[in-house]
C-alpha cells in the first residue's frame, strides 16, 4: 500500500485497515512457522505497511493536539 493512499484515507478507515492488515501478518508468521511460505518477503512488506498506517495515525493524533493547544 503506497503512502499516499493511506494519506487519502480517513482516520476510521485507517483504524479498520490496521486491525486487517495486523492480522494477516499473524497469519502469514503463524503460517511460515509451520511451513515455509512461498514467498517469505511477503512479511517485512505487510510489517512496513502496519509500520506506515500507524506512522500516518500518529501524524494525526499530534495534528489534533496541536490545534487543540494553539485554539
Amino acid at each position: 500500500m503506497k503512502p499516499g493512499v493511506i494519506r487519502e484515507m480517513t482516520t476510521s478507515d485507517l483504524k479498520e485497515r490496521l486491525e486487517e492488515e495486523k492480522k494477516h501478518l499473524i497469519k502469514l508468521r503463524l503460517n511460515h512457522a509451520v511451513s515455509p511460505l512461498e514467498n517469505p518477503m511477503k512479511i517485512p512488506a505487510y510489517r512496513k505497511i502496519v509500520a506506515r498506517i500507524k506512522t500516518e495515525l500518529k501524524k494525526r493524533e499530534t495534528e489534533e493536539s496541536n490545534k487543540a493547544i494553539k485554539e
